[in-house]
Formats: C-alpha cells, sequence, structure tokens
C-alpha cells in the first residue's frame, strides 16, 4: 500500500498491511524550525514542504496538517473570531495593532447599522518564529451581540476560498502517494463558541440560560458550517476537528446531554462526502469515551497518557469495538522532547504493542512535536514503530 492508501484505509477503520506510522508536526514553529536553517514562519509551502520531506526521509506515512490557508495574513479566520476579514456594506472592520514585548495584539471593531462589536486576537512569540494564539478579548458579550452576529456577519468571500483551495492543490501535489492532506476546520461546536463567548460564562451555560446557550450554538452551526464546506471544496483528505474544549472534567452525562447532539450532527455534515473526520481531544478523554462510541466520527485522537491526559490504551481497546480508529503513541513532551533514546525506543514498543490490539491504529507522537526535541529521539520512534509495524 502507498501512505496515502495506507492511512486514508486505517482512519476509515479499514483493514491495512501494518499499521501505520507518521509524525503530528505543526505547520507554522515548533519542531519545524528545526527542519530548514531558512525557515520563515510566514512561508507556509515552504515549511509544509519541508515536513513531508522530513517524514519521507524518516520512511512514514506522511501527514501534511494544514493550519493556515493565506501565507500573507497570519490570523486566519480558522481562529474561530468573527469574520474581520470580509467587509461588507453591514459589516466594517477597523484594526488597531499594539505591541507590548513579544505580544501583538489585534483589536477589532466591527461596526454594523445597530450598533458595535468588539474582539482581539493577540499573538504571543515565545521564541523566534515560534508563535502562540489566543482570543483575548471575545465578541459576544450579551444577547444583543450574538443578534448582531447573527444578522449581519458575512461568510467568507470568494477570494478566501479560491486561496484555501490553491493552497492545498500545491501540497497535495507535492505529496503525492506518499501520505495525506488534512487540514483544522473551526469547530467542533462548543470549540468554536469558546472563541466567542467568556469560558468561565461558557461551562454553565447550558443550565443557567439554555435558551441563549441553543442560540449560541445555533450561530456557531452556520459560520462552521459555511467553513467546513470551504475546506470540503479545497480538496482536503481529512478534517481535523477540535474538541478539547469539552474535555472529560466535564463528564460524560453532561457531555452527552448538552454537547454530544451538535457534535455528532456537525461530524456527519463532515463525513457526507467520504472524507474522515479527526476529533481532537489532547487532555482528558476516558470519561467521554460511552459518548465518543455514538459520535460517529471515523477517527478520534490522541488519547494522551498521563500526565498530558489519562488514557489508558490497554483499557480503551477493553472499551470499544470497532466503533471508530484510534490514533495515539508517545507522550511528545515528556519522553520525545524530555527523555533518552533507550526511554523513547521503549515507549514507542510499548504504545505499538498496545496498539495493535485495536481493530484500527494509527502510530504517532500524540500532539504536536515540541520545539528542541532531539533528532536521534525522533529517529529512534520511527525506528521503532516500522520495526514493529508488521501485523503478527
Amino acid at each position: 500500500m502507498t501512505g496515502r492508501e495506507r492511512l486514508l484505509r486505517a482512519l476509515k477503520g479499514e483493514e491495512t498491511d501494518r499499521v501505520p506510522v507518521t509524525l503530528f508536526i505543526q505547520s507554522q514553529g515548533h519542531f519545524a524550525v528545526q527542519l530548514d536553517e531558512k525557515y520563515d514562519p510566514w512561508n507556509f509551502e515552504r515549511t509544509q514542504k519541508s515536513i513531508i520531506d522530513y517524514q519521507r526521509s524518516l520512511g512514514l506515512d506522511v501527514h501534511a496538517r494544514m493550519l493556515f490557508f493565506n501565507p500573507y495574513h497570519p490570523l486566519y479566520a480558522h481562529f474561530d473570531l468573527l469574520n474581520f476579514q470580509t467587509e461588507t456594506e453591514t459589516w466594517k472592520v477597523d484594526t488597531e495593532e499594539t505591541q507590548n514585548g513579544s505580544s501583538r495584539c489585534f483589536h477589532y471593531t466591527i461596526h454594523t447599522p445597530e450598533g458595535d462589536l468588539e474582539e482581539t486576537f493577540s499573538i504571543n512569540e515565545e521564541r523566534p518564529g515560534i508563535f502562540m494564539y489566543a482570543c483575548t478579548n471575545p465578541p459576544i458579550k450579551t444577547e444583543k451581540d450574538l443578534e448582531l452576529a447573527m444578522k449581519y456577519e458575512p461568510p467568507y468571500s470568494g477570494e478566501v476560498k479560491a486561496e484555501m483551495k490553491k493552497n492545498v492543490q500545491i501540497i497535495k501535489e507535492y505529496l503525492g502517494e506518499d501520505g495525506i492532506v488534512s487540514a483544522w476546520g473551526n469547530g467542533g461546536m462548543f470549540n468554536n463558541v469558546s472563541a466567542l463567548i467568556d469560558q468561565t460564562e461558557l461551562y454553565a451555560l447550558f443550565l443557567t440560560d439554555p435558551e441563549f446557550y441553543e442560540k449560541l450554538m445555533t450561530f456557531a452551526k452556520k459560520r462552521v458550517y459555511d467553513y467546513t464546506d470551504a475546506l470540503l471544496d479545497s480538496g482536503v483528505d481529512a478534517i481535523c476537528v477540535a474538541g478539547n474544549v469539552a474535555g472529560g472534567f466535564l463528564g460524560n452525562r453532561m457531555f452527552e446531554e448538552y454537547i454530544l447532539p451538535y457534535e455528532k450532527e456537525y461530524i456527519a455534515y463532515c463525513q457526507r462526502k467520504g472524507n474522515p473526520v479527526i476529533y481532537h481531544n489532547c487532555g482528558r478523554a476516558m470519561e467521554l469515551i460511552p459518548a465518543y462510541k455514538k459520535m460517529g466520527a471515523m477517527n478520534i485522537e490522541p488519547f494522551s497518557p498521563k500526565p498530558l491526559g489519562n488514557t489508558d490504551l490497554t483499557e480503551l481497546s477493553r472499551m470499544m469495538d470497532g466503533e471508530f480508529s484510534v490514533t495515539s503513541g508517545v507522550d511528545q513532551v515528556h519522553v520525545l522532547l524530555e527523555g533518552t533514546v533507550e526511554d523513547v525506543e521503549r515507549a514507542t514498543a510499548e504504545a505499538m504493542e498496545k496498539g495493535k490490539g485495536f481493530r484500527s491504529f494509527i502510530m504517532q507522537n500524540v500532539d504536536f512535536l515540541e520545539y528542541g526535541t532531539p533528532m536521534e529521539n525522533v529517529e529512534a520512534y520511527a525506528r521503532t514503530a516500522l520495526k514493529m509495524a508488521e501485523r503478527n
């Protein structure tokens, strides 16, 4: 099988000739800085190609995850804010940029015929070329704010969608049959609204004001589905759906009652053309397995081990009967970043052995490789995993 065939079949829970082995490398900053001596944090095409080349050099099944489509604008609408990139007669955007040390803030004031909306997006450059992002002033503070956004927010422009498609096709052509291209959507639903409203309100909103919560989720559906259509039209092989905000600390009962119905409907929408969803919860997940079995996602990741999460792969395999395929593997911080080669070999062998207990399993570092991860550790991971990848 080619890397592309192997990964797509495994994501869909189908039989493969061996366990797929890949790497999760973020497409900006972090480990990618180590792959190119001429690294440019805003040249996403060059960075993606260096990530592909590195995985090829290790003999892996290549997974290229696209985070930014527009190389000329670092603040892509993927980040869930209200649309500040498209203006109409009833949606005008003023931008104020401020710098405070290593942090850069973009303050957006959005003018509508019935009032203004304000939001702030912040970038912190942790070290040269490595950035962390967050919405630091969410736009929805009152029910009136939500009504304005629902009434006036425009969809993404045709130019933006054309740029998305062009950039995906460039990477797919370069990748060929060696692997797959996925992209991060701006859902799931709960994750999307977490950047629109103060999270201290969100986590109780479905109990304190269920009517407002339902309106907020309905608004998220409209905007997330629009972006998802653009992703599917761009030609990506799979869609990465963020589900980490609704973590295991909420408990399965709360998740099933207030979050699962929206996630389930959205995942079905994503997968309606056959593209698998990779549902991502990088925190506590074991409490939510009963709900996840009903959710319908073809693949769920990364089932982080302690202390990053709370997953035991042996216990997880006992709880499942092939409801979804599993992507998991080695702790990227305490093993790959901080461990020795021997630590990596031992953890990789253990994860591979447990992974073979699933009907369908993909091996990777559980979350994106951190800056400073020793190359010899990544090579040890790849070598050990590929050695054990054959089916017994």
